[in-house]
């Protein structure tokens, strides 16, 4: 049997929990070193075993496999299992898996386990052989996470962020932080909408009466500007999304006194249908359900208002966003899975998220003229801090200039993008190289909150823009930067773009936004 300082130097990655599979054994070339255990998997360049040593990671070039276990190196069969999310499991990802098939001219076969479990094997139909299999567990996002925790998944399906416990459970079960760089891919864009019947004379509405209505506390509305009649609220069945915004939904004492208030639906378009034929109804629905009922735009209590549009969503200035997540493990996938990964930030994968209803995450320009909401939002913050000048300043970096909606936000506490724009930074740096900004002028403009001293505020706003420029250039070491002006600027708390009396609304205002002139 190997040593334990043998088999130390052998690994390469350390993993945990069981699965089931075959035994194996492994030899080095020269015949000095033998491992046996249990084969967990092979990406097409590396061996997974677990022995009494722990899960350890092989390089196949340096070793023969003998035993039921051992993969064929010829024509390996990559396995990929994806766990968690329904939303995601019955149609996003499915028909992502297709497309990805037919860009790579392979044959999907879908074969149905169960309701809640099935496959997708696709075949090469050159030599009529079974390349891959993706197999899909329906449930919800902590039971992907936890799946993923267990090794019974290699990609998390989840309508959610992780939350701290979730995080913290990952790190203890031995696979890393989930909240770290480059942990989770954004698939695609979501928002949670309010919505109305045509008939509903109430054209917007604050997060803080949202808020007051989930607990009960707002029941009419003439108490939002409307008739005298009782406001009745429709949601979806708690599936984590509202609650991430509305944690303390239920009414409390409510129900008893409104009986029938509050009705949860278990389809999106009937919640829609619903909504559509009651003038007195409220809906919480997602942006790509919404469908022919009317969205109330969002106002903040210091009277910034939003709109939804995919825009806005894009741009994360939409204060309500539900991005959709893949969770992955630190190991390596199969050489066809991390392929799968890459492709989710080319235009096909894209168009597979547009034709699945979702909002994709392709970066769109946005002109100064049709940004006059924004700039109202500014207009009205000028005060003590933001003064007539700085609004100036603000104006004449911006003339010219478009938007593009592929804003940088930082992770909580931390110098490291979050996970939409870890995405938005591949994407620009691809755009670079392929010479898509050739000529332009690419303007990194840094943003703050109004907490703190103005000037302070404005240094910090230009660190957030410098970090993001010395990123995209170290993505693209060999990028021509004489075809492309980079720049990095800091306009500190001059372009608010919700209200800074609650920390939601201080993250969104922090960022970097991207302007092209």
């Amino acid at each position: 049997m190997l040593s334990r300082a043998a088999a130390i130097a052998a690994l390469l990655l350390f993993g945990a929990a069981p699965v089931a599979a075959q035994d194996a054994f492994l030899t080095s070339r020269d015949g000095g070193i033998s491992l046996e255990g249990t084969m967990l998997g092979f990406d097409g360049e590396f061996y997974r075993l677990r022995t009494e040593f722990g899960v350890i990671t092989i390089d196949a070039e340096g070793v023969d496999c003998e035993g039921p276990g051992c993969p064929d190196l010829l024509s390996p069969i990559a396995d990929i299992r994806l766990s968690g999310d329904a939303s995601l499991g019955q149609i996003l990802l499915p028909a992502m898996v297709e497309t990805f098939a037919a860009t790579n001219a392979f044959l999907p076969k879908r074969v149905q386990e169960t309701e809640e479990r099935f496959s997708y094997h696709l075949i090469d139909p050159t030599q009529d052989r079974l390349v891959a299999r993706f197999h899909f567990d329906l449930s919800d996002t902590a039971q992907g996470l936890n799946d993923l925790m267990e090794d019974r998944a290699d990609l998390a399906m989840a309508n959610r962020a992780a939350t701290a416990d979730e995080i913290a459970r990952g790190q203890a079960a031995g696979i890393g932080d989930l909240s770290g760089p480059r942990r989770s891919r954004i698939v695609a864009l979501d928002a949670l909408v309010a919505v109305v019947a045509s008939r509903n004379p109430v054209r917007r509405i604050s997060l803080e009466q949202l808020a007051g209505i989930r607990s009960g506390k707002i029941q009419s509305w003439s108490e939002l500007g409307g008739t005298p009649n009782a406001i009745d609220l429709h949601e979806m069945v708690p599936d984590g999304t509202t609650e991430q915004f509305f944690p303390e939904g239920g009414a409390k004492g409510a129900e008893s006194e409104r009986s029938g208030w509050l009705l949860r639906h278990e389809s999106s378009p009937g919640l829609v249908d619903t909504v559509a034929r009651n003038p007195e109804a409220l809906g919480l629905v997602r942006y790509s359900k919404m469908d022919h009922a009317r969205p109330l735009v969002l106002t903040g209590s210091c009277g910034r208002q939003i709109s939804v549009s995919p825009e806005a969503i894009k741009a994360e200035d939409y204060p309500l966003p539900l991005p959709l997540y893949l969770y992955v493990p630190p190991r390596r996938l199969p050489l066809l899975g991390r392929e799968f990964l890459d492709w989710l930030n080319t235009p096909s994968a894209e168009m597979a998220v547009r034709r699945a209803g979702y909002v994709d995450q392709v970066p769109v320009e946005i002109p100064v003229a049709a940004q006059g909401e924004r700039l109202a939002n500014a207009i009205s913050a000028a005060g003590d801090e933001v003064s007539l000048e700085d609004l100036q300043e603000l104006v004449t970096a911006m003339s010219g200039a478009r938007r593009l909606t592929a804003t940088f936000r930082f992770r909580n506490g931390s110098a490291n993008l979050d996970a939409q724009s870890e995405g938005n930074l591949d994407r620009l740096a691809r755009d670079i190289e392929i010479g898509l900004h050739d000529g332009n002028e690419i303007i990194l403009a840094g943003f703050s909150d109004g907490l703190g001293p103005a000037d302070a505020n404005r240094a910090l706003s230009l660190e957030r823009a410098q970090t993001v420029s010395d990123a995209l250039r170290a993505i693209i070491p060999a990028a021509d930067w004489e075809r492309v002006r980079l720049t990095a600027i800091g306009m500190g708390e001059a372009l608010p773009l919700a209200c800074d009396d609650n920390e939601r609304g201080r993250q969104t205002n922090r960022r970097v936004e991207v302007w092209l002139r």
